[in-house]
């Protein structure tokens, strides 16, 4: 069926040229089409409308409908069909698709969701969601989110895990940072903050609501699976992951530690709060510090600690607390502090509580009694000295042998090594003579008499010498060979090659005799 303005260019193209094929040929169209429109014009009748003919789907049509309003426009076309085979139906599976196809857009378009524009009032609504964080280490990590519904300004922190005391510490972190803790507080429908729902009504979890009871706030939950009802943490999560997570889209390199993912944390937060919004036009973090954080109730000085585990004071002098007859590791800075622990199945987890709230310092596999589960990057670096002795002067003939240079430290430890007698007096032996032969030559030698473990003063002085007429380092100290047959003081054999043989005219064995003896 031709619209209304196809159907005046038809007229008009036959008023031009009083053919029927010719105004066809202009229009892209039949020339009986064309007639069959002049001939209701002429008599004065409605445009002609094409005979539509029914679908092989039409008896069918109205359990078809019903199956579509069950399954809420989800059901698939290719089920449809085999339930419609199962009654007798006798048309293919693209005449199916094409109904199913038309009776879910019709479904759709009656039970369209309309969104009406939310106004949130300056501190009454903070939203929290998570996303999967990067691999770390081989463990996948969590990114807690949170999202002040007026200033839309966004939190982002870095988790291990999605377990109670992990939530509390990231709530209470988000309300120090944002300067105050809101009126409400939206999140889904977790176990750590509804256990069940009963005819409807969410049943709170208890740790929550003790810890809601403490920082003077309302948690509120979602509907389940509605994710829409949230919908500004959505999209805050959506951003992170693909600002923070790498993926070959972003090309970001994989991180080598959780520190790093912490620090990218903070970095994608001072961006995205630093920069105009779009929808307020305004920057977030000059909203939430001039219209909400007025309106926000004080943040408690000592958040919650219960579920954090055990308190353990860590010792003065080292770095470790006891756990279940075991010992942890923390960082060195927190000697002298207090720490929770706690443990799960395989690890244990430590928590501080500072400034800025609750933080994760340590966490360890479970390790027996005996064997401490240590993290080197908790422990300061070896003072000087600890692991290789450092050469420190403690006297004056000390401070001027050890001035000569790096060959007279080497021959010191050497020596030493050695187990050499009467080290100080050939130390004092050697700086005279480096008054006369200067320090230079003197450390030459005595770097090359550690090295040939030679440490006596006339190996000092015939090495200084040997290097002083030009003799090659590598035969010094090395035992000379004559190899001049003609110096040989040894008596030879050659005149015993003739013995037990036949003598020549003229030739006895005596006179063989007397010139070996010779």
């Amino acid at each position: 069926m031709k619209s209304p303005g196809e159907f005046m260019e038809i007229l008009a193209a036959y008023d031009l040229t009083r053919s029927y094929r010719d105004a066809a040929k202009i229009c892209g169209v039949s020339h009986n089409t064309v007639r069959s429109y002049v001939k209701a014009r002429d008599g004065g009748a409605a445009a002609p409308v094409a005979r539509q003919r029914g679908r092989l789907t039409d008896p069918y049509l109205g359990q078809m409908i019903s199956w579509v309003d069950q399954s809420r426009g989800k059901i698939r076309a290719d089920v449809v069909h085999e339930k419609l085979l199962a009654l007798g139906f006798t048309g293919c599976e693209r005449t199916t698709r094409t109904t199913v196809a038309e009776l879910k857009a019709k479904y759709r378009a009656q039970n369209v969701r309309v969104h009406r524009p939310w106004s949130p009032e300056p501190g009454l609504w903070v939203e929290y969601d998570y996303g999967d964080g990067p691999v770390v280490d081989g463990v996948k990590t969590v990114l807690f989110v949170a999202w002040l519904a007026f200033s839309r300004f966004r939190i982002v922190i870095a988790l291990r895990d999605k377990t109670m005391p992990s939530v509390f510490a990231a709530l209470d972190r988000t309300f120090r940072l944002i300067g105050g803790v809101t009126t409400h507080v939206l999140t889904d429908n977790e176990k750590t903050v509804t256990i069940e729902h009963i005819a409807g009504i969410p049943v709170r979890n208890p740790q929550i609501v003790a810890f809601a009871r403490h920082y003077s706030t309302s948690i509120q939950t979602c509907m389940p699976a509605d994710p829409a009802s949230k919908g500004g943490v959505e999209n805050a999560v959506k951003i992170a992951k693909a600002d923070l997570v790498p993926k070959d889209t972003n090309l970001l390199p994989e991180y080598a530690s959780f520190a790093e993912l912490e620090a990218a944390c903070e970095a994608f937060m001072e961006d995205v709060n630093s920069s105009v919004h779009r929808a307020t036009l305004e920057i977030p973090k000059d909203m939430l510090r001039l219209h909400e954080q007025p309106r926000l109730h004080p943040v408690p000085a000592v958040p919650v600690t219960a579920s954090f585990g055990h308190a353990r004071q860590v010792p003065p002098n080292t770095p470790m607390v006891t756990y279940e007859h075991s010992r942890y590791s923390v960082p060195h800075t927190l000697m002298g502090d207090r720490v929770w622990v706690r443990g799960t199945e395989d690890e244990v987890v430590i928590v501080h509580v500072g400034p800025a709230g609750p933080v994760e310092v340590a966490r360890h596999a479970r390790t027996r009694p005996g064997t401490p589960a240590i993290n080197d990057d908790h422990f300061p670096p070896a003072p000087a000295g600890a692991l290789e002795r450092v050469i420190r002067p403690t006297n004056r003939a000390e401070a001027e042998f050890l001035a000569l240079g790096a060959g007279a430290a080497l021959w010191l430890k050497e020596a030493a090594a050695a187990g050499t007698n009467k080290i100080r007096h050939k130390m004092e032996r050697a700086a005279t003579l480096a008054k006369v032969m200067g320090n230079d030559v003197v450390d030459q030698g005595l770097g090359a008499a550690a090295v040939h473990q030679r440490f006596t003063h006339e190996d000092l002085v015939s090495i200084i010498t040997n290097t002083a007429t030009g003799e090659p380092p590598s035969t010094i100290g090395a035992t000379h060979t004559v190899t001049d047959p003609g110096r040989w003081l040894s008596q030879g054999t050659s005149a015993w090659s003739g013995f037990g043989t036949t003598a020549e005219p003229g030739t006895s064995d005596d006179t063989d005799l007397e010139g070996a003896a010779e």
